[in-house]
C-alpha cells in the first residue's frame, strides 16, 4: 500500500523554526521567524531614508530573521499613511534605498519592502489632499476627514504606482516586496462592504471588489523578474458587522493563489476594531491566549485553499513554545514577530537558538481607572499610544540608542503631540506660501481642531485622572453669543492671587473664545470653587512660554507647550481677572 501523501500543504510535523523555507519564485528564506512590518516614521523631509534607518535595519538584519519586512513605504507623496513616511514614486532616493536593502542583508537576512497606500485612512497632519477611497464613506476615527470616491483612471493610476515603486525596489536590491492590503489602508477598502459601495468593475460583487488587488499583484508581477518575491498581508476579517468576513478572505486567497504570489500573511481587524493589536474580542478568546496568535485558527482553515502558498500568522507570538507549534503542526509556515521585535532587535535569533521562552513586548496603557479605560475614546488612545509607543523603540535604536521597556506611556503622550505635529510637519511647509485660500484655511482649522480635541483634550483630562492635581486643568463658563446660554469647556490654567492665565488655542475662531469677544463676563473654576471675572485677550503675550508655566512639573510643561506648537494653530492668552 502506497504511503499517504499530502499536496496540499507545505508544512510537516518535522517542520522547525531553523527549517529553511524555498518560495515559489525560487527564493529561499533561511529560517521560519519574520520580522514583521513596523511603520518606522525615520524618513527624511523629502520622504526618503536616511541614516537611522540603516542603524534600525542593521541590527535586525543581524537579529537571525529568515526575513525582514520593511514599515509601510507609501506609493504616493500625497496621501500618507503616518509622519515619516517613505515614498517611492520614481528612483530619485534609490542611492539612499540601495544602501537599506544592502545594510540588512549585510546581517544576512533577506528584505522585502511593504508598498501600500492609505486611502480614506490617510493621516489628515500629513497629508496634505483630500483622502480617496474606493466610495465616499468616512473612516469611523476621530479627526480623519471623509474621502472622495476614486475616479477609473485614478485607480489605474494607484495600481501603476505600486508597479512602479516594485520596480525601484529591485533596482535597490530588495529581495522582494509584500502589498499591504489589511488594516483598512486601500487594498482592505476596496476588498470590504462597508469601505467599497461601487456598482462599476470595482466593486458590487466580492469578486468586483478582489479585483483591484488582482490587478495590483498582477502589474508587479509583471514589472519585476521572476526571481523577486511578490506577497502580501491580507485581513482573515475586518472585525466589523458587515465588513470583510472569513468566507471572503478564504476566496481572495484561493484566487491569488492563482496569481504567483510567494507569501501571504494572515492578519485582521483596521484601526476602527484593532484586532492585530489583540484588542478585539476575538482576540481575547480562550483558544487565542492558550496558542497566542491572534489569526492562527483562520490560517488552520484556509491551510489547503492557499496550496503551495505558504502561510505567515503574525500577531501574538511571544513564547518559542507557541512559535514552534504553530510550524510543527503546519497551521503555518511562517512566524511574524512584530512589536517584540521592537523591544529585542535579536528575537529571532533569541528564539530559534534557545536563548529566550518567552518575548517582552509589554501592553502600553495611560492605566486609568477601569471605568474611565472601558470608554471607547481611552481606547482608542491606548491603542495610539501602544504603536506610538513601540515606534519611540525604534527611534531609540535608529538614533544609536537602545530599547526602553520601562519608557513611560505619558512620555509617549507628549512623543504623540510633538511628532504628528510640530517636528514632523513644519520642516515640509517650509517654502510654501504663507497666503491661505479659504478652502485651505478650512481644512488647517479642521485639522487643529481634531489635534486638540483628540489628543490634547484627552491627554489633559487623562492626566486628571491619573490623580495629577494642579491648577493646570479647570473650567471656564462663557456666555453663549446666539444662544445666550451658559456654555462650560476645559481649558488649562495657571492661577495667581488676581485671577488665572489660560490660552484660547484658536483665538476669536474659537466657540468660548468667540463667546468672550462679545462679553468678557466670566465664571472660572479655582479648586472646587467658582469665582467671578473678567476676560481679555493679551495678544502680545509669548504663548508657548506661557503654556509652559501651567505646570511646575517639567514633562507636562513640555507636553502642554509642544501641544501649542503641534497645532499650527494662531492661539491668544487670555487674562483672567476676579470681580468677586
Amino acid at each position: 500500500m502506497p504511503a499517504e501523501t499530502t499536496t496540499d500543504s507545505l508544512a510537516t510535523a518535522a517542520a522547525t523554526l531553523n527549517d529553511p523555507l524555498t518560495l515559489r519564485c525560487g527564493q529561499v528564506l533561511p529560517n521560519r521567524v519574520m520580522k514583521a512590518a513596523l511603520s518606522e516614521g525615520l524618513a527624511t523631509p523629502e520622504h526618503g531614508p536616511d541614516t537611522r534607518l540603516e542603524r534600525l535595519y542593521s541590527q535586525w538584519g543581524a537579529g537571525g530573521y529568515g526575513l525582514v519586512i520593511t514599515g509601510n513605504v507609501m506609493v504616493d507623496r500625497l496621501h500618507l499613511g503616518e509622519p515619516g513616511n517613505i515614498v517611492i514614486e520614481d528612483d530619485r532616493h534609490l542611492d539612499g534605498l540601495t544602501r537599506w536593502a544592502k545594510t540588512t542583508q549585510d546581517g544576512g537576512s533577506p528584505i522585502w519592502m511593504q508598498l501600500n497606500h492609505p486611502g480614506r485612512q490617510a493621516n489628515p497632519l500629513a497629508t496634505r489632499s483630500r483622502p480617496v477611497a474606493p466610495s465616499a464613506i468616512a473612516v469611523n476615527i476621530p479627526g480623519i476627514p471623509a474621502p472622495r470616491a476614486l475616479t477609473d483612471s485614478e485607480i489605474l493610476d494607484i495600481i501603476d504606482r505600486f508597479a512602479e515603486a516594485a520596480s525601484v525596489a529591485e533596482a535597490a536590491g530588495f529581495n522582494g516586496v509584500q502589498i499591504h492590503g489589511a488594516h483598512g489602508y486601500l487594498v482592505s477598502q476596496f476588498l470590504s462592504p462597508l469601505a467599497n459601495r461601487r456598482t462599476d468593475r470595482w466593486g458590487g460583487s466580492p469578486d468586483a471588489r478582489m479585483h483591484f488587488v488582482l490587478e495590483v499583484v498582477r502589474a508587479i508581477r509583471g514589472t519585476v523578474s521572476p526571481g523577486f518575491a511578490v506577497g502580501i498581508k491580507l485581513n482573515s476579517a475586518d472585525f466589523q458587522k458587515g465588513g470583510f468576513d472569513e468566507v471572503e478572505s478564504r476566496s481572495v486567497i484561493e484566487h491569488l493563489v492563482g496569481e504567483k504570489i510567494d507569501l501571504i500573511e494572515i492578519s485582521g481587524g483596521s484601526y476602527e476594531s484593532p484586532a492585530m493589536m489583540g484588542r478585539s474580542d476575538s482576540a481575547a478568546s480562550e483558544s487565542t491566549r492558550r496558542r497566542e496568535a491572534y489569526f492562527l485558527s483562520y490560517a488552520q482553515t484556509v491551510r489547503g485553499a492557499a496550496a503551495d502558498v505558504p502561510l505567515a500568522v503574525t500577531g501574538g507570538f511571544r513564547t518559542a513554545t507557541a512559535m514552534s507549534a504553530a510550524v510543527g503542526s503546519g497551521d503555518c509556515d511562517v512566524v511574524g514577530l512584530g512589536r517584540p521585535a521592537a523591544i529585542s532587535p535579536t528575537a529571532a535569533r533569541s528564539v530559534i537558538d534557545g536563548h529566550s521562552e518567552r518575548l517582552d513586548a509589554p501592553a502600553i496603557s495611560l492605566g486609568l481607572p477601569p471605568k474611565l479605560a472601558a470608554t471607547g475614546a481611552v481606547r482608542s488612545l491606548d491603542g495610539a499610544l501602544d504603536l506610538q509607543w513601540h515606534t519611540d523603540q525604534l527611534h531609540l535604536i535608529g538614533s544609536g540608542g537602545t530599547p526602553d521597556p520601562d519608557r513611560s506611556a505619558w512620555r509617549t503622550a507628549a512623543t504623540i503631540v510633538r511628532r504628528n505635529g510640530f517636528d514632523a510637519f513644519r520642516s515640509r511647509r517650509g517654502g510654501a506660501s504663507t497666503v491661505l485660500d479659504e478652502a485651505a484655511l478650512a481644512r488647517k482649522f479642521r485639522r487643529e481642531r481634531a489635534v486638540g480635541r483628540y489628543v490634547a483634550n484627552p491627554a489633559m483630562r487623562g492626566l486628571t485622572a491619573a490623580g495629577i492635581r494642579t491648577s493646570l486643568m479647570t473650567d471656564i463658563e462663557t456666555t453663549g453669543r446666539k444662544t445666550g446660554l451658559q456654555r462650560q469647556v476645559p481649558v488649562s490654567a495657571a492661577f495667581d492671587e488676581t485671577g488665572a492665565w489660560i490660552i484660547s488655542q484658536h483665538g476669536t475662531r474659537s466657540g468660548w473664545g468667540a463667546n468672550i469677544a462679545d462679553n468678557p463676563s466670566v465664571r472660572v473654576r479655582q479648586g472646587t470653587r467658582w469665582r467671578t471675572a473678567t476676560a481679555a485677550f493679551v495678544p502680545d503675550d509669548d504663548v508657548i512660554d506661557r503654556a509652559r508655566s501651567f505646570s511646575d512639573n517639567p514633562l507636562i510643561g513640555r507636553l502642554i507647550g509642544s501641544t501649542f506648537r503641534a497645532l499650527q494653530t494662531t492661539p491668544v492668552s487670555v487674562r483672567i481677572t476676579f470681580t468677586d
